[in-house]
């Protein structure tokens, strides 16, 4: 069996993305979809708006055959690290070929792109330090640079969030020496950053977050055009059990205890915690009334919303620069956590097991290593956003969920 590999965060799974789906499998001729998937908090250091779990369901209801997770090592990490984690579980799957869906649509440009960066990479590194010596956030800097280096060649737009993502997929091919193949399917009608609906059935899992937080009695005759009836379900069904659907909002609280009780120094050790970025954020912190406002306080010119927010992430879950350096050293994963596979993804589990050279993870009792560990303690802080009548059991699935078996 042939498996096309996919990189998502299903937050949650909608139209756009079963779209890519399809056209993974077309393009690529898979057998088998893998799809390695952020946990419980996301690239944009932000909380799933449903668990892990949940959004495990809503994939292999629509069709994913394997889902893994990205630890969150990998996962709340800027777009180089997240690639890199992901395309190295992906290559231990023994993934022929991964889909990613990209402004551009062309393959072509990321090899092309690729290429160019690395000829003129001493020059490219240069401009880069020279433009956050201005001010400019490492993203703008990055933009700067290509665009003066580049000149007046036609190049792969990176301005563009799915387009610099699928830059990173494709560099990480080639840092790996992997034999994996790229494909890029052209996102259609909705883009990543949109805050309303694009089409009467494709919208961005940002709008669609958007339409459940600002009418949330009345969402769902929203959003039901724009996702699955199977993600509704999902969706209703993780409401109605938990009564709640996660937003850094329920988790500011926390946030001010961990920043108003550590010290400047504490503050400073934590990752993403750089040139004195702990004296704003103390500053700050006593006179927000919620996080959407702390972050207008403390945004600025060099430092991005996203860069930001992963910061307050680990602050919030008090990860340090010493549990990151895993990753951000680029160390490969070293096991795979499976989350759910259909009888296919079994299928082709049971062939390939002998064959991948890491660990496959069901239940986290029966491995130690310092990443899972992150994960473990993670699951704790997400959970304690839920009602107390159901945080104890909720707690528990970290460490007695075993994979999800579709159809169940």
């Amino acid at each position: 069996m042939k498996a096309v590999g996919v990189v998502v965060e299903y937050n949650p799974f909608h139209n756009g993305h079963f779209f890519h789906l399809e056209e993974s499998r077309r393009v690529t001729d898979g057998d088998v979809v893998i799809a390695v998937m952020s946990g419980n908090f996301l690239q944009r250091g932000e909380p799933a708006i449903v668990s892990k779990w949940q959004r495990a369901k809503m994939a292999l209801a629509s069709g994913v055959d394997i889902v893994i997770e990205l630890p969150y090592a990998y996962s709340t990490q800027k777009a180089e690290i997240f690639a890199f984690g992901s395309i190295s579980l992906l290559q231990a799957l023994g993934v022929k070929e991964v889909c990613f869906g990209s402004e551009a649509g062309n393959i072509d440009l990321f090899h092309e792109l690729y290429h160019f960066i690395t000829e003129n990479k001493q020059c490219f590194n240069d401009k880069i330090q020279t433009y956050m010596s201005q001010g400019n956030s490492y993203p703008k800097a990055t933009s700067l640079a290509f665009s003066s280096i580049k000149g007046d060649q036609q190049m792969l737009d990176l301005s563009q969030p799915n387009n610099i993502l699928g830059y990173h997929y494709v560099e990480a091919i080639y840092q790996l020496g992997s034999k994996m193949k790229g494909q890029t399917i052209q996102r259609k009608s909705a883009q990543y950053h949109d805050e309303g609906f694009a089409s009467e059935t494709i919208a961005s899992a940002t709008s669609i977050r958007n339409a459940i937080f600002n009418q949330q009695n009345n969402s769902k005759h929203t959003i039901d055009r724009v996702i699955p009836s199977s993600t509704l379900e999902l969706l209703t069904e993780y409401e109605t059990l938990f009564s709640t659907l996660h937003d850094w909002e329920l988790y500011f609280p926390m946030l001010k205890y961990r920043i108003l009780s550590s010290t400047e120094a504490e503050l400073a050790t934590i990752y993403e915690g750089e040139e004195g970025l702990e004296h704003r954020l103390k500053r700050f912190i006593s006179i927000a009334n919620s996080f959407n406002e702390f972050m207008n306080l403390i945004k600025t010119k060099r430092y991005t919303w996203n860069r930001l927010q992963r910061y307050c992430l680990h602050i919030l879950t008090n990860t340090k620069k010493t549990d990151m350096e895993w990753a951000s050293t680029k160390k490969q994963p070293p096991y795979l956590r499976l989350l759910g596979m259909s009888k296919k993804g079994q299928a082709y589990l049971s062939n390939i097991k002998k064959s991948v050279d890491i660990p496959i993870i069901t239940k986290v009792t029966s491995y130690n290593h310092q990443l899972l560990d992150i994960d473990k303690k993670v699951a704790t802080v997400y959970a304690l956003a839920l009602p107390r009548s159901v945080q104890t059991e909720r707690l528990k699935d970290e460490y007695y969920q075993s994979p999800i078996r579709y159809p169940q």
